[in-house]
């Protein structure tokens, strides 16, 4: 099996990404990443909607599945097999607001426990990290604005590597505000 990351929006894929896609036979993917991935897959390749995320390790062995972003930041990567990384959202945030991936500590929220994660986030930035923590539409940035220095920067940035990509910045004393369930945080000294 190849899990091959297709990046976080559309024209963020990999050309070696692009080659594992358009060798399938047979890939799977959610239906964001099968619409990243549609300009490199075959006519003919059968293309299925995972609908189990729990049957995913009996798949075929030539199957592809395909993981938004690079699945090795909070995607598929855990299922073994070759990993083809992918373009991170990480990667096209840090970029945007000019910050070094190497002062960075991830944090996930995404269908994890918030709380357990805000006090995550707080204790890196207390240790001079910039954070990059990956939400959930039910994540609530105010509470993790409530547990930095007013002084310390949070952007939200949404939909990233998309038409509609936006990114705001402000402070714990006045975070910026999420207009749609696709987004990340960046937060710390930047």
């Amino acid at each position: 099996m190849k899990i091959v990351g297709v990046g976080c929006g559309p024209d963020m894929i990999t050309a070696a990404a692009a080659a594992a896609i358009a060798r399938a036979k047979v890939v799977f993917g959610s239906d964001r990443a099968i619409d990243l991935a549609r300009p490199y897959i075959r006519e003919g390749t059968e293309v299925h909607e995972i609908a189990d995320y729990q049957q995913l390790r009996s798949l075929p062995a030539d199957a592809v599945v395909l993981s938004t972003g690079d699945p090795m930041l909070a995607g598929l990567g855990y299922l073994g097999g070759e990993v083809i990384p992918g373009i991170s959202s990480m990667q096209v945030a840090f970029a945007r607001l000019g910050v070094s991936l190497v002062r960075c500590a991830v944090v996930a929220a995404h269908g994890k426990d918030h709380a357990a994660a805000i006090r995550d986030a707080s204790l890196e930035v207390s240790r001079g990290k910039v954070v990059f923590l990956i939400a959930d539409p039910l994540f609530s940035v105010p509470d993790l604005a409530a547990a930095l220095p007013v002084e310390m920067r949070i952007a939200v940035c949404e939909n990233l590597g998309y038409p509609d990509e936006r990114i705001v910045v402000g402070t714990a004393g006045e975070p910026p505000v999420p207009e749609t369930g696709l987004f990340a945080v960046v937060a710390g000294r930047f």
